[in-house]
């Protein structure tokens, strides 16, 4: 666990990223599995991930993105995108996921099932779109979490016009809009913020123990 805190303490958001140095393969697929198997309400997971290489799309979105270099130079750009909104099926997809993966009896889950359809499906769809938003924070920390424990540089980026991305990504049309995106890469030695100590609220500040 000492190594896991060192790890947080080691990652920063990276502010330049060495276009030359590359994810690998093995390391992608670690960040990006780690992010799958992320909590998620229900476990119902109401997004949906895009893995970004190409550069063409990447210099569209670099303009919408406040024009942080991160965009074009880091080794991959993730966008997490949510459902605008959701119905029944949604709760049914995932219901028949689970009564295959443990091989169980679809009728079986029929309680849960109609559990989380008497809670979410009524919801106003501006409440549905939150909520599922919610759930991509939580994947996307264990994405900066993951990436840290490998020694790979992240940047979470909230400064981007979700509609433009919506737009360049072609999601019109198929209920998912852009949330947040992460750029993954290593860090360039010429980014000073590295070196810049970690500043968080002290334990005594945010805890308390009752």
């Amino acid at each position: 666990m000492s190594n896991y805190i060192e790890s947080l303490n080691w990652r920063y958001a990276t502010k330049k990223f060495d276009a030359s140095k590359k994810v690998s393969n093995e390391q992608l697929e670690t960040i990006l599995e780690a992010t799958r198997l992320s909590a998620s309400s229900y476990g119902l997971q109401p997004y949906h991930i895009f893995i970004i290489t190409n550069s063409e799309i990447r210099e569209k979105l670099k303009p919408v993105s406040w024009g942080q270099s991160q965009i074009t130079d880091a080794s991959h750009l993730i966008v997490f995108a949510s459902k605008t909104t959701f119905d029944n099926n949604l709760i049914d997809e995932y219901v028949s996921t689970i009564a295959n993966t443990r091989e169980l009896p679809v009728e079986s889950l029929k309680g849960y099932s109609d559990f989380m359809k008497s809670k979410l499906v009524p919801l106003p769809d501006a409440v549905k779109e939150n909520w599922a938003s919610k759930q991509i924070y939580i994947a996307l920390g264990n994405l900066l979490s993951a990436a840290a424990v490998i020694e790979v540089d992240t940047c979470p980026i909230e400064g981007l016009e979700p509609a433009a991305y919506d737009e360049i990504l072609g999601l019109s049309g198929k209920n998912l809009t852009t949330i947040v995106a992460a750029a993954i890469g290593f860090r360039s030695d010429e980014d000073s913020t590295q070196h810049y100590k970690k500043v968080r609220q002290s334990k005594e500040k945010i805890f308390t123990h009752l």
